[in-house]
């Protein structure tokens, strides 16, 4: 919302003029020495960002830009013409899988995010450096793409850090790692964020794979060569998602009506869904992650190393337990791999600043129980007070209520600026204001609270306790020389 003291980007911008070369130099010469924990030395110098045209949504409203960073990440900049003085840095989710930075997908972002432009925050999100798995290099890009616009428009009044999904644990490795740095960030939206981190947050999916392979035997096929099946997929594999698909389909029948499934088919199917609790409408995105995201994890990630394991769990709910229990792979994750995978996406909870959630009860693909997981992190870690959580009667995970992003800025925006912390219902309350601007609905539900991870989520021995890692431990694992992932 704008106030009447609100700078117009214009009259901001002729205020800033003066001192924006030397703080521009400054700047990007940090970036350029490679001062964002493990961003490689770069270029002398980083090219302005170039005016860009707007989204359609933000036509008339705001001002684009789009650029690359000395890291080679694309990024898109937006500032209202009534813009209020604060920024949010986006974190995207996936992880996309394309050897390099996607210039579409920050400027996408910016269109899918125009609402919290539509409010008056200016906007910056990065595509980050490359594709592939990396929570660490992508929080590193996103601060990136934060000094970046202090360096071309100057410090703003307040800076928040937005995640959605996979991006949800980025924004939360974002606000542990650079949120103390006094003036960096003032608070933390995390949107249907993937926040059990690596170690655990795709457990459910390493069951998939292997319940999926118990019941279907077509991935690999008997007559193909074998993998072990914590690979996700054999490197060499030619396998496309469309060719994954038709194994599921198959396998299951899981695209047609029930009516045109056989017997078989139905059986798999239900057999697969109730020991791995995966939602049918999203069962194939799960087994597309459990492939090509675990193979480029295990091969471009981590050498060739297991992060995952299985051995002592116990798969139930199947038409016949016993049978699957004996004959579905097992294996240990390697010692190393796991630490290497924790230290890069686990949360310590460790964080200094207001934190604010949503996430609908039913999403298909990041479970609520991961908020769960969240709250026991900062719980363990003595931060809790610092976190808010909402939660909403959706069934969607990539995209919520516009009016609800609004109102959660909004409220996370006012709880750091008077440092009253909301509850759930005040939330919930003050959503209809938004919803009068955007009529896209207001879903709260403000007596829910998530079941235990565990309860949705098989634990692994020893995986009960959270934080997943914690703040001691990563301090010993950063001295270990080419711990974690490489950016």
């Amino acid at each position: 919302m704008n106030t009447s003291d609100t700078p117009t980007h214009a009259s901001w911008w002729a205020s800033h003029r003066r001192r924006r070369p030397a703080v521009l130099a400054a700047v990007l010469a940090a970036v350029s020495l490679g001062a964002l924990g493990n961003a490689p030395t770069g270029h002398a110098r980083t090219p302005e960002p170039a005016v860009a045209t707007c989204p359609a949504k933000l036509a008339g409203k705001a001002k684009c830009y789009t650029g690359q960073d000395t890291n080679g990440a694309y990024y898109a900049i937006a500032v209202p013409t009534h813009w209020n003085g604060s920024l949010v840095v986006h974190a995207h989710g996936g992880p996309d899988l394309g050897d390099s930075s996607d210039p579409s997908r920050s400027t996408d972002d910016l269109e899918r995010w125009a609402v919290m432009v539509d409010q008056g925050y200016a906007w910056a999100g990065s595509s980050y450096r490359r594709g592939g798995y990396g929570t660490r290099m992508a929080a590193a890009d996103t601060e990136n793409v934060r000094r970046l616009f202090l360096a071309q428009f100057g410090k703003p009044k307040r800076t928040y850090v937005h995640g959605q999904s996979w991006g949800g644990d980025v924004a939360a490795k974002v606000a542990e790692t650079y949120g103390a740095q006094p003036g960096a960030y003032d608070g933390a939206l995390l949107t249907s964020g993937v926040l059990g981190g690596g170690s655990r947050g795709y457990d459910y999916r390493v069951d998939l794979r292997v319940v999926y392979q118990y019941y279907c035997h077509n991935h690999p096929r008997p007559t193909e060569p074998q993998y072990p099946l914590w690979q996700g997929l054999r490197p060499d594999s030619t396998m496309t998602h469309a060719g994954l698909r038709a194994r599921l389909q198959e396998c299951t029948g899981y695209a047609s009506d029930p009516a045109d499934r056989t017997a078989a088919q139905q059986r798999n199917l239900d057999d697969i869904l109730a020991v791995t609790r995966v939602p049918e409408r999203s069962l194939e995105s799960h087994l597309q992650f459990s492939t090509f995201t675990f193979r480029d994890i295990v091969w471009n990630r981590l050498g060739g190393r297991n992060p995952f394991g299985n051995r002592g769990v116990r798969y139930s709910g199947s038409h016949d337990d016993k049978a699957l229990n004996a004959g579905v792979e097992r294996f240990s994750a390697d010692p190393t791999a796991r630490r290497d995978l924790s230290y890069d996406s686990d949360l310590t909870g460790k964080v200094s600043l207001p934190v604010l959630t949503l996430h609908a009860i039913d999403d298909p693909t990041a479970f609520v129980e991961h908020e769960a997981a969240y709250r026991a992190t900062l719980r363990g870690a003595g931060r809790d007070g610092n976190l808010v959580q909402t939660f909403t009667k959706e069934t969607e995970h990539s995209a919520l209520s516009d009016s609800e992003y609004a109102n959660s800025l909004s409220a996370l925006d006012t709880w750091v600026r008077t440092g009253r912390k909301p509850t759930p219902s005040s939330i919930a309350a003050s959503c209809g204001a938004f919803d009068d601007v955007y009529g896209s609905g207001c879903f709260y539900d403000s007596a829910f609270r998530p079941s235990p991870y565990a309860s949705r989520v098989r634990p692994r021995p020893g995986g009960l306790t959270w934080p997943a890692m914690t703040a001691a431990r990563e301090r010993a694992w950063s001295r270990i020389d080419g711990v974690g992932i490489a950016p």
